[in-house]
């Protein structure tokens, strides 16, 4: 293989295609570039795998089944995979959308709180990107705001794209998870994971739409809705205690009744009792914000 990893690879053509420009990211693993392909000008990212990863067969056979998975994501609002290619020389890369914007996570965290009508819009476009997995049958398992760009259009546009479907799984593949649970291996991040997946339960989209539902509290209090000094503690309450409701995480901020239930129900511990869908979740949280009741944040004390 030439050069590995870090070998510089700008000025290089893949796939008689797309034209490498520049670096715009690295890792352990991987090296991420910045690329034209040579028929439309369109720019692409395409992360090329280092040769250590690609030597492992596991690893490419994990990566060829989220590549197989992930190709059938082309949706606005989904960071899906293009292609998963490989140079003469060895070299395993994959070509996604290339996204200009900012993480969910670090918009969240430079403001603290983020307006109620900025947070419909981004619930609105998560919800049609994890609606498109939901459709093929493949549930996300790993939403949180870090796995969220606000990507921004030439026009200045903003749009909500789910990124990093590398925890995804089919439906049918939820024998495989259970093997995982029963030797203590949760798949997911702990903070926003749903009770079903902390108990390694067989999951469905219900279980995004659960940690949308703690994305939404979190963007609109700065806070997650269950208290605990560790992880652990974290994890219990979300196993055994109802969430803070929106005014017990804010007592400074002023959220409708129609907010509260929207959020109440799509947080609920029992996967029955929440949205049937992520739309139907974003739906009705459009709906509270713009009730009669008046669904919009204020802050009660202070600028």
């Amino acid at each position: 293989m030439a050069g590995g990893p870090h070998a510089n690879l700008v000025g290089r053509v893949l796939d008689d295609r797309y034209q490498i420009e520049r670096k715009i990211g690295a890792g352990g693993m991987s090296v991420v570039y910045l690329a034209s392909e040579i028929s439309s000008g369109d720019h692409y990212a395409i992360k090329v795998i280092s040769p250590a990863l690609s030597c492992d067969r596991k690893a490419m056979a994990r990566l060829r089944r989220e590549a197989k998975v992930g190709m059938r994501l082309a949706h606005p609002n989904v960071c899906h995979i293009i292609l998963l290619g490989e140079t003469p020389d060895g070299l395993v890369y994959v070509v996604m959308p290339f996204l200009r914007g900012e993480i969910l996570s670090d918009r969240s965290s430079a403001r603290g709180v983020l307006p109620l009508e900025e947070v419909v819009r981004h619930v609105r476009d998560i919800a049609a990107g994890l609606q498109a997995a939901h459709e093929q049958k493949i549930v996300h398992r790993d939403l949180k705001p870090e796995n969220v760009m606000i990507a921004r259009s030439d026009d200045g546009g903003e749009r909500a794209v789910v990124m990093d479907f590398g925890l995804a799984k089919e439906h049918r593949t939820e024998e495989e998870l259970q093997k995982l649970t029963t030797i203590g291996m949760v798949l997911g991040t702990p903070e926003f994971m749903s009770p079903e997946q902390l108990r390694g339960k067989p999951i469905d989209g219900r279980t995004d739409v659960y940690a949308l539902a703690l994305m939404a509290f979190e963007m609109l209090t700065g806070k997650l809705p269950f208290a605990g000094h560790t992880q652990q503690e974290m994890m219990i309450a979300r196993l055994r205690d109802d969430p803070m409701t929106l005014r017990e995480a804010r007592s400074d901020l002023a959220f409708s009744d129609g907010v509260e239930r929207v959020l109440a129900k799509g947080l609920s511990r029992a996967a029955r009792d929440r949205y049937r869908s992520a739309p139907d979740f974003a739906r009705e949280l459009e709906q509270a914000a713009h009730g009669p009741s008046g669904g919009m944040l204020t802050r009660l004390f202070g600028p």
